[in-house]
């Protein structure tokens, strides 16, 4: 297991997907009342993966990081997403919740031999290039700190000289930004999120993003050339949905690029993959179904159609003051539409049904809107998990072999 340290927790997707992959989190760092509360509730309620979780609910900015000793070797957490959200007002390093300062004192002060940061796709929108420049660089070379007299603009050319001189003493990591759709990794959902992952360079490790093993072909190609998709459900021909000529034309190509091939990409999951075998909302037997129940007031407008059964979810979002309206809904078989469960958002998200969330329908999908899908997080920490306990069985190896050839 990898000694780490999560930051902006949530509700835990990232966490959770962080400890399936092999973290053992010395500390759950959050400061909102209801997350925390949906975090511990999870612990006293005995979800088993919860059992040794330490919550420290805090401003991060009054962490004391030493408190945690010194064999913390991973830093994950997702800054609030605000300041850059395309659904806020987009202030940035101008906004008080720019948390990027935060994450950089805890990389600088722990040192760990990695890190991964999750944020929304409008941090690489063109109005924030600069601002994004200098968090890279800020996570390059953490120990390079901002003076007090300085603005961010004079310290982003500090940290530009260092970085084109190609001399530097001191602790340095090497940055790797992607944007990443959820859905090509399995999670039934369209979400366009940037992660940032970074490896001590002393370490000398060589690492890139895992490729996604998922694709929106081989979904077409499974309902309108395979019908794989359409008889697994259940499906009487008459009720699919006919593909559009341009569909059609990309799952035959698929099939014929992909054909007699073993290792070839697997479909998209949809909502009615996550979801189809839940019971009605509305029904008797959603009563024993936890965080199931049912939320009038759904309605359809331009820009807010709602989710459809047979593709991948649309983002399901938090909402600055609650779900938007018409957002975070389904557009049922008969085109009636309704709110997503919160049990249904938190499939969408890939959150177990053993975890439950704590708190009103409002809050809870704020809460599930704000999260890191826990499929997502998992692939993403294997492949750096593994990376660093391949490098302390190099370095374990390479010790032995020196202390044999000593004696």
């Amino acid at each position: 297991m990898v000694n780490s340290i999560e930051l902006f927790t949530g509700a835990g997707g990232l966490a959770m997907g962080m400890q399936k992959a092999g973290c053992s989190h010395r500390a759950l760092i959050e400061w909102d009342q209801d997350s925390c509360d949906t975090l511990r509730g999870n612990i006293d309620f005995g979800y088993p993966p919860a059992k040794n979780w330490n919550v420290i609910q805090s401003d991060v900015r009054l962490i004391d990081y030493s408190s945690f000793g010194s064999n913390i070797q991973l830093i994950s957490g997702g800054p609030p997403c605000q300041p850059f959200s395309l659904g806020g007002k987009g202030r940035a390093n101008n906004d008080h919740r720019d948390m990027f300062p935060e994450a950089v004192r805890a990389v600088r002060e722990i040192k760990p031999k990695a890190f991964v940061f999750e944020n929304v796709k409008g941090l690489l929108r063109k109005s924030f290039a600069t601002y994004f420049n200098y968090i890279i660089l800020q996570l390059t070379y953490p120990d390079v700190t901002r003076e007090d007299s300085e603005t961010w603009m004079s310290h982003l050319s500090r940290l530009e000289k260092i970085h084109t001189s190609g001399h530097f003493i001191g602790t340095k990591y090497n940055v790797v930004p992607r944007l990443l759709n959820a859905a090509d990794y399995g999670v039934p959902q369209t979400r366009h999120r940037v992660v940032i992952v970074g490896f001590r360079e002393d370490l000398g490790i060589e690492w890139s993003f895992p490729d996604g093993e998922y694709s929106r072909d081989a979904l077409l190609y499974s309902q309108y050339v395979s019908s794989e998709y359409w008889e697994r459900h259940g499906i009487a021909k008459k009720n699919r949905r006919a593909p559009l000529p341009a569909e059609l034309d990309r799952a035959r190509l698929f099939g014929a690029k992909y054909a007699g091939v073993t290792n070839a990409p697997r479909a998209w999951k949809t909502v009615r993959d996550a979801i189809g075998d839940l019971p009605d909302p509305q029904s008797k037997e959603a009563n024993r179904i936890p965080n199931h129940q049912y939320r009038a007031g759904a309605r359809s407008y331009a820009g807010h159609t709602g989710s459809v059964l047979d593709e991948p979810s649309k983002t399901i979002k938090a909402g600055a003051h609650g779900v938007p309206g018409g957002e975070n809904a389904l557009v049922l078989d008969d085109g009636t539409i309704r709110y997503y469960t919160v049990r249904e958002s938190a499939r969408i998200q890939t959150f177990p049904d053993e975890y439950l969330f704590f708190g009103s329908w409002t809050e809870s999908m704020r809460q599930i809107g704000n999260a890191v899908p826990v499929r997502l997080a998992q692939m993403i920490g294997e492949s750096v998990i593994e990376k660093i306990e391949r490098n302390e069985r190099d370095a374990e190896a390479k010790s032995k072999h020196t202390r044999a050839t000593a004696v």
